[in-house]
């Protein structure tokens, strides 16, 4: 699985477009053409992209805690797989294009930043990473308590 790390700045074009970070596009090799899966995250206000194959299995690790006969279940499941987009970048600049109300759902007007989360990236609006970002009193804090 293709392992995503560092912090890319992107504009966002006239019609809605982000250039896809060369670093990224890099290591994914022939991954790349089986594309991506975008969606909004549940916990902080920014997309969640994963290529396609990370997507797969996030999916069947949460299908595989549903039972499909359970209303709340089929409920929260319809609501898991709404509001999501599949994006492949052009071979040419790796422009990829995520649709409006995507973006809007999560403040990117014109900038945007392609965070590396290991297996996924997140994609924020540019004021909104500044923003939610710790400080280091409580990334320790918060080191502490998770790790012990």
């Amino acid at each position: 699985m293709t392992i995503f790390i560092g912090e890319y700045k992107a504009k966002v074009d006239d019609k809605g477009r982000l250039i896809f970070p060369a670093a990224f596009k890099a290591i994914c090799g022939d991954s790349l053409k089986q594309g991506f899966v975008v969606k909004k995250t549940l916990f902080a206000n920014c997309l969640e992209m994963y290529s396609y194959e990370a997507w797969e299995k996030e999916s069947e690790a949460v299908r595989s805690r549903l039972n499909q006969f359970d209303r709340d279940d089929e409920r929260f499941w319809r609501a898991y797989t709404s509001n999501r987009t599949f994006v492949v970048p052009d071979e040419k600049l790796g422009r990829i294009s995520i649709p409006k109300a995507l973006l809007e759902s999560v403040g990117i007007e014109k900038e945007a930043v392609f965070c590396g989360r290991d297996f996924k990236i997140e994609i924020w609006a540019k004021d909104s990473l500044e923003s939610a970002q710790l400080s280091d009193e409580e990334y320790v804090a918060l080191a502490e308590k998770t790790l012990g």
